[in-house]
């Protein structure tokens, strides 16, 4: 199978003035990634808006990544939704796109039994002939998918790893541990370092859209054991992401940022509030600090 293992951007969605989506800043967007490093691109998961985004825009999206990145690197699209059957329509035609992986946050706010999303799972397994990868992100979907269900996913030949949105890597690295076959993707970007030392084999993270460098610099350091190097440049995406996560619209001080790198992010979509004033005061100063 293709290696999988690497570096993800978490691809935010850029948007036109009249909430369109604006593919010109896409494919930049797209082609800065690339050229700063990542092993590819994470499509319409959280970071690109996904539920706020009809099927057909989803679509459209990957499509538009699939051509700029001309498969000069890895695709994963995320596919999540509540219902089973949205999520094969994705699911095949993310087949059709050529994608490498698939993937999925577990259906939610119905509160669906163990056994309900073991089986949304299965049957995406069933139908799509992709290596899938489930979405570990108790926060926000208020599913923890523990060690025990991945191990009963694992059963399907194309589940093959867990993207892990969670602080709690104890639980990564017994999952590690338990199966050095899976491939983990650490989540939170803040502790990415932390991440690989717990067995991480990359990252799936929101922030590498416009700082993507520091992280192929943390990996880079890890790998020879510099760990002073891999701190260092943890604590400074970790500055950035205190200050962005300060102003409580963090999807909106990422796309600011973007704005500073000469892509036309645009705002996110309603119900996400715009930056104030002192949030753009409290970015920019970081952005000169720690991103210029």
């Amino acid at each position: 199978m293709k290696s999988l293992a690497g570096l993800y951007t978490a691809l935010l969605t850029p948007f036109k003035e009249d909430g369109s989506i604006n593919e010109a800043a896409l494919r930049k967007l797209v082609s800065m990634n690339i050229e700063k490093g990542v092993d590819g691109f994470y499509v319409c998961g959280s970071t690109g808006e996904a539920f706020l985004l009809s099927l057909e825009e989803r679509k459209r999206i990957l499509s538009i990544v699939s051509e700029e990145t001309a498969g000069r690197v890895n695709i994963f699209c995320h596919i999540g939704a509540i219902s089973t059957d949205f999520s094969i329509e994705l699911g095949r035609h993310a087949q059709q796109v050529g994608v490498d992986a698939v993937s999925s946050i577990p259906p939610f706010y119905y509160k669906f039994s163990v056994e309900e999303i073991l089986g949304y799972y299965e049957d995406i397994a069933k139908d799509v002939a992709l290596p899938l990868i489930p979405y570990n992100f108790p926060g926000l979907s208020g599913v923890t998918l523990t060690a025990g269900m991945i191990a009963s996913l694992r059963e399907h030949s194309n589940i093959v790893a867990v993207k892990f949105t969670s602080n709690d890597l104890y639980q990564m690295q017994g999952m590690k541990a338990t199966d050095p076959n899976l491939l983990i993707f650490n989540g939170f970007d803040e502790i990415f370092l932390a991440g690989l030392s717990m067995g991480a084999d990359g990252m799936i993270g929101s922030t590498l859209n416009f700082m993507a460098e520091k992280y192929v610099a943390i990996k880079k350091a890890f790998e020879k054991g510099d760990l002073v190097s891999a701190n260092k440049k943890q604590s400074e995406a970790n500055e950035v992401i205190r200050v962005m996560l300060s102003t409580k619209k963090s999807m909106n001080a990422q796309k600011y940022f973007l704005e500073k790198q000469n892509i036309a992010g645009g705002v996110s979509r309603r119900p996400f509030r715009p930056l104030s004033p002192e949030d753009k005061k409290a970015l920019d100063a970081v952005f000169e600090r720690y991103l210029q």
